[in-house]
């Protein structure tokens, strides 16, 4: 195991960082407990010579917990239900999936 995913372990075991929730693939089935880095931060969009603020919602994940994690899968994080909207990505050594995600 390499110091990033000793690091990355580290930080989702963290009750301060990271938070319970269930990881459901193509959005049915009891689903399975793991641990996500969940955050809200604002965005911006440009338009023509407009500048808007959009809610967004980003969900860590670990590769490890969900390998095949995909468009349409959800999460469910405080009684709260996200689908992911789009293609999650990998970090650069493919430990961390980032998600956006829209609340359903």
């Amino acid at each position: 195991m390499t110091a990033f995913a000793i690091a990355a372990t580290a930080l989702f075991r963290d009750p301060n960082i990271a938070v319970d929730a269930l990881y459901r693939p193509g959005g049915t089935g009891a689903g399975v407990s793991i641990r996500v880095v969940f955050s809200s931060p604002d965005q911006l969009a440009a338009f023509g010579e407009g500048r808007f603020v959009t809610d967004t919602v980003l969900i860590a994940v670990r590769v490890a917990d969900a390998p095949d994690l995909a468009s349409g899968d959800t999460i469910e994080v405080n009684g709260l239900l996200f689908e992911v909207r789009a293609d999650p990505v990998r970090d650069a050594d493919r430990l961390v999936w980032s998600a956006e995600a829209r609340a359903l």
